[in-house]
């Protein structure tokens, strides 16, 4: 398959060109940012025709979205709104529309932020209703109904507290914070799972492998797996909790953690008090086995000690 990575110089879209380097399909990496020494193709997903143009140029089969807008405190201000719908709406529905001509596969990222504004306490299904307490989490969910209403085979996944060896992280924030300051405050009050970015690619080769055998078989029969799903690493904790790990792998004894409540920390957009996601769908739909939380902890601040 020809496949086209959107968003490649992400923290996602670098952890596939890794593990891509395995696969025995054509991966293209694409993203509006140029990075010095990464090979990266020049594409706008915000312009319908220059997608067209990529997928017949490159005969794409399957796109994986890796682009958004996810600076969750900066989609609040007012004159930011457009260009951030832009990117995380109408932008993913340009790739659904680009995959809906073609036959192909769409695989979306989306959040836990789409959830938010009821309380509850036991992990959220994919079925259930989105209540999103800012801009970043309306603009996802609104991405999500433009690519359902494109009609092309797609499979959103949504994922939570993302984490990786690149980019700007709560991890690699908290690696520095620790290891530099006496004492630190962390919210106690807002409960979810960190996912490693790893991990969730590693998912997203077995959904691609899934529809690759699929379309060889039934093609042009709609994808029977089309839909959305929920990935992040299993387990839960609290942001304070997650900070104690960090420091504990890393070996930073010496910064006293304490925890707080979310009122300590003003911010321009109310976040999830509690947004643990429900995985049983995509483990049945797609057999997979999803690591524990701390296990994937471990491993991506050991890859960031040995680099």
């Amino acid at each position: 398959m020809n496949i086209l990575v959107t968003g490649a110089n992400g923290q996602l879209g670098n952890e596939m060109r890794i593990i891509s380097k395995n696969s025995n399909d054509r991966y293209i990496f694409t993203d509006v940012n140029q990075v010095e020494g990464v090979e990266t193709i020049y594409l706008d997903i915000t312009d319908l025709e220059s997608i067209r143009k990529m997928v017949a140029d490159n005969n794409i089969d399957a796109i994986v979205n890796c682009a958004a807008w996810t600076n969750v405190d900066g989609a609040e201000d007012p004159e930011k709104y457009d260009l951030v719908e832009l990117l995380n709406a109408k932008a993913p529905e340009n790739l659904a529309i680009a995959m809906k001509e073609v036959d192909g596969l769409l695989v979306h990222v989306s959040t836990d932020y789409v959830f938010g504004g009821d309380p509850y306490n036991t992990p959220c299904m994919e079925d259930q209703k989105g209540t999103p307490t800012g801009v970043y989490g309306l603009t996802k969910l609104h991405g999500e109904k433009n690519i359902q209403a494109a009609g092309c085979n797609y499979v959103i996944l949504r994922t939570a507290w993302l984490y990786s060896e690149f980019g700007k992280n709560f991890v690699k924030t908290m690696l520095n914070l620790t290891a530099t300051k006496p004492q630190l405050k962390v919210v106690f009050d807002q409960v979810g799972t960190p996912t490693y970015a790893y991990d969730l690619a590693q998912a997203i080769m077995v959904i691609l492998e899934e529809y690759k055998k699929e379309s060889l078989t039934l093609n042009p029969e709609p994808f029977t797996k089309n839909g959305i799903y929920h990935f992040s690493n299993e387990g839960v904790c609290s942001w304070f909790d997650f900070t104690k790990m960090i420091a504990e792998y890393a070996g930073q004894t010496k910064c006293d953690i304490q925890p707080c409540h979310s009122d300590e920390f003003p911010s321009p957009v109310k976040r999830p008090a509690y947004s643990v996601l429900d995985k049983t769908k995509v483990k049945q739909a797609f057999g997979l086995t999803i690591p524990y939380w701390t296990n994937s902890l471990r491993k991506c601040i050991s890859n960031l000690q040995n680099q």
